[in-house]
Order: structure tokens, then C-alpha cells, then sequence
């Protein structure tokens, strides 16, 4: 793989996990963080800290924004305009206008961009999609996705709606978007959320939030999240039941992707981790980056990012309103997998 100049902007907990991934892959990045924490991050890992995004961004052939939400589409549309292909992470932007403005720039500019989905590299997602792209559930009915973690209180953008969306969208899009690629577009959104919804959120705040998707195809899926207290570990769970079977998983009961936190002895850790063999986010990188190369697409683009948007927005929509959103059917992907309700 040809050496590639990064621009990585910011220097929080993701950009912590993304910057090991480009550095093992070779890249040279320049790191510009406003907060001023670029330096020391960049000294960890032999990177090189700059003093602004128009300095990072010259000449970078991928910028990755590990920024806050409410920031993303500014920096992505400054890179797609200097020529350069974008890693964002999730979610694209607060507003699926926002987002599809995104990924429309991007084509119109020759560039890739791609969102950082990276659940779809998890070991236990990718071998359920799978096992339900071959057929091995048959028809899927229902399905159940949770997600609980502290609540993220190190930084005090996460509980300001106005720049991360709350919890149904900063935290629970990752289940909206595996629930979209294993059965297909959803149409129906009904959703709630209760708790602590708004910044400063103080240590031991708690937020839950529960969406209910209809798949054009027939499928329901129930996504759940919780950010609890300072000491709630890490979890993630799904149930899965077609027409052919059922497939569990519990991440906390399988050591071969037991993701590790602390139910005691202080706060537990607030981004996946555990035995998984490669990192998923090493994994993820590295199919961006042979894609920047001119190598295959990877398993998420641009307009999978804007789907979940739309419906991580129509879910927002529905918490405030009460009221079930109805979503028109977008067209279908190239690949499918078989969806629906059980055969009456």
C-alpha cells in the first residue's frame, strides 16, 4: 500500500484509536487538535502536531475527523474542497441534510468518504451478517439490539443535544445502522428516551433511549441504549430470530470478545475493548485506507452513513413528538439479505 498523508483533526478518546491504526499502516499524519491536546498525543505515537486544520489539511491526501458532531460537516466540506478523501466518524453530521450535503460534495469532488461505522467490524457483527446474508436465519422476524456504557461525561459536548445528537443518535446509530445492513431499509421509526438529556450532565447521570424499526421487508428490530453510572461496564447484546433459527450474543459472556470494564474500583472504560484478536478499528482503517488506495470499497460508504442518520433523526423526531415517524423507502442496496416476517 502506497504511504499516505493523514490529516487526523482532534485528539480525544477516538482519535486515540484511530491514530495506532495509521501509524501501523505506515501513514504519516499530521495532527491538529483546538483544544491543544495534539501535541502529546502526537509525541505518543511519532506523529507530527500542527497549529491549525488549514495546515494539517494542505496536501493531505485523507483527513480523519475525530471532532465533535456539531463540527463534522465544516471540516469534511474543507477537505473534500482541497482534494482529499474523509474518514468521519459517526454520525456524519446532526441532520441527514447535513449528511447527504456531505456525501454529495464528496462525489461531486471525485473523493471518498466514508463514516466511521466500526461496529461493522466487530467479530460478532460480522459473522452475524453472515450468517444472515447466507441464509442461515431464514426469514428474520424480530431482532433486539442493546447498548450500555458510562454515561460520557469526560467530555460535556456528549450531553448537549445541539452537538451530539443525545443518546439516540451519538450512541444508540451504531445498532441503527447494523440493524439497516443485516435487514435492509428502515421505514418505520417510534421511539423514546428518558433521563439526563441535556448538558452539564454530572457525575452519575443516567440517560436510556429505545427505538423501534420497521423494515421495508417486514423485519422489526428493537434498539436499545443506556449510558448509566461512572462504574457501569461496557455491553453489548443481540438477538436475532428468523424463520431458520436464533442467534444470541452478550459480549460480557464470551471470552473470545469479552469487552472488559470495571464494575467497581472507580469510573469503566468508555470505548470498546477486549480480546478481539486484530483491533476492529485497526480493521476498519485499513480497509479505508486500501479504498483511498484505489483497493476494493469496504463494507460501509458515504450514503450508509447518511441512512443512519436519517434514521437516528427520525428516531430524535419521534422521542420529542411522541408520535411514530414514517420514512420513505430509499432504493435498495446492491446486496441483500433475506428479511421480513415469518410466512403466515
Amino acid at each position: 500500500m502506497a504511504e499516505l498523508e493523514v490529516a487526523l483533526i482532534g485528539a480525544g478518546g477516538i482519535a486515540r484509536t484511530h491514530l495506532p491504526a495509521w501509524a501501523a499502516l505506515g501513514a504519516r499524519v499530521r495532527l491538529y487538535a483546538p483544544d491543544g491536546r495534539a501535541p502529546a498525543l502526537a509525541g505518543e505515537f511519532g506523529a507530527t502536531s500542527v497549529n491549525s486544520l488549514r495546515e494539517a489539511i494542505a496536501g493531505a491526501a485523507v483527513v480523519d475527523v475525530c471532532t465533535p458532531t456539531d463540527t463534522h460537516r465544516e471540516i469534511t466540506l474543507a477537505a473534500v474542497a482541497a482534494g482529499a478523501h474523509v474518514l468521519c466518524e459517526k454520525p456524519l453530521a446532526l441532520s441527514a441534510a447535513e449528511a447527504g450535503e456531505m456525501a454529495d460534495a464528496a462525489e461531486e469532488a471525485g473523493v471518498r468518504l466514508y463514516p466511521g461505522h466500526v461496529v461493522r467490524f466487530f467479530p460478532a457483527y460480522a459473522r452475524l451478517r453472515d450468517l444472515v446474508a447466507g441464509g442461515g436465519l431464514g426469514r428474520v422476524a424480530v431482532a433486539r439490539f442493546t447498548r450500555t456504557g458510562r454515561y460520557p461525561t469526560w467530555s460535556g459536548w456528549f450531553a448537549d443535544p445541539a452537538r451530539s445528537g443525545g443518546i439516540l443518535t451519538d450512541q444508540m446509530i451504531h445498532d441503527m445502522d447494523i440493524a439497516r445492513w443485516l435487514f435492509g431499509e428502515v421505514v418505520r421509526v417510534h421511539a423514546r428516551h428518558q433521563g439526563h438529556l441535556t448538558t452539564p450532565a454530572p457525575e452519575g447521570a443516567v440517560a436510556t433511549g429505545t427505538a423501534v424499526l420497521t423494515h421495508a421487508g417486514g423485519a422489526i428490530t428493537q434498539v436499545v441504549g443506556v449510558w448509566g453510572p461512572p462504574a457501569t461496564p461496557f455491553r453489548t447484546t443481540f438477538h436475532v430470530s428468523g424463520t431458520g433459527g436464533t442467534v444470541q450474543h452478550d459480549s460480557q459472556a464470551h471470552l473470545d470478545l469479552r469487552i472488559t470494564g470495571r464494575a467497581t474500583g472507580g469510573p469503566a472504560v468508555g470505548i470498546p475493548v477486549g480480546d478481539f484478536g486484530e483491533s476492529p478499528y485497526f480493521t476498519q482503517i485499513r480497509e479505508f485506507a486500501e479504498a483511498f488506495a484505489g483497493g476494493p470499497e469496504p463494507r460501509v460508504n458515504g450514503q450508509d452513513g447518511v441512512a443512519a442518520v436519517r434514521i437516528a433523526e427520525a428516531a430524535a423526531q419521534s422521542a420529542r413528538t411522541g408520535r411514530t415517524v414514517e420514512l420513505a423507502p430509499l432504493a435498495p442496496q446492491p446486496t441483500t439479505v433475506p428479511t421480513g416476517g415469518i410466512d403466515q
